[in-house]
């Protein structure tokens, strides 16, 4: 069962697609369902891709299919419309999204000291479905992947990982690090990828996994 908002933004997408063939802006979204933030109709657009209510169409910015309306199940086109009309393919378009941008990966300082510190506008193709925030790399042990000092991370949060992705961890509650996460029999090795630098080995209890590496931003000046 959808929420209100929820069931108000497909019923909102879904017209506008009937309309023009093209989905709405997320400024557009936003304003009709009287939001504070784009942030907001980023989880609400996750919550209902997750439920398989609606699908991004890769590679585009703003190209949202609907795929089935909570009253009707399995969207199927009207009786009454031609079947040579076929609805017109969604357009790109540079929608952003804003997303809590919790300060630098600095040792000896836990992500948690930087909730809702500030916003950073993001691509919204750069981010899947989901929860994200940014992180600002601070240091040098994640170059050799393409990491710079000074690059915006972009997280997904959640608290579980595989072996090989790049995460966020918090050590014994203090200290936040990037760094690919591993099984090392029954231990947890956090690798950097700068060969200057040594794997970091910790019992499980000391490691909570707090997002995966989902992009990156980087600022030229």
């Amino acid at each position: 069962m959808l929420t209100r908002k929820q069931h108000e933004l497909i019923c909102f997408i879904n017209d506008r697609l009937d309309e023009t063939g093209v989905s709405p802006s997320f400024e557009e979204m936003k304003e009709a369902l009287d939001l504070k933030s784009k942030s907001g109709v980023h989880r609400l657009i996750s919550a209902l891709e997750e439920r398989q209510f609606i699908r991004r169409l890769p590679n585009r910015a703003r190209a949202l299919e609907v795929l089935k309306m909570p009253e009707r199940g399995i969207k199927t086109p009207s009786k009454s419309a031609p079947a040579s009309a076929p609805r017109a393919a969604p357009q790109p378009a540079n929608d952003v999204i804003e997303i809590p941008l919790h300060g630098r990966i600095a040792a000896g300082v836990p992500i948690e000291a930087f909730e809702g510190a500030s916003m950073l506008s993001v691509p919204a193709a750069l981010l899947g479905s989901g929860e994200h925030y940014a992180l600002e790399v601070s240091g040098d042990s994640m170059v050799e992947a393409g990491i710079l000092d000074g690059d915006y991370a972009l997280i997904k949060r959640q608290d579980v990982a595989r072996d090989g992705e790049i995460v966020v961890a918090l050590i014994e509650e203090s200290e936040a690090t990037l760094k690919f996460f591993r099984r090392e029999g029954a231990m947890v090795r956090l690798d950097p990828a700068n060969r200057a630098y040594d794997p970091q080995r910790y019992a499980p209890a000391q490691v909570r996994v707090q997002g995966k590496l989902a992009g990156l931003l980087r600022r030229y000046d």
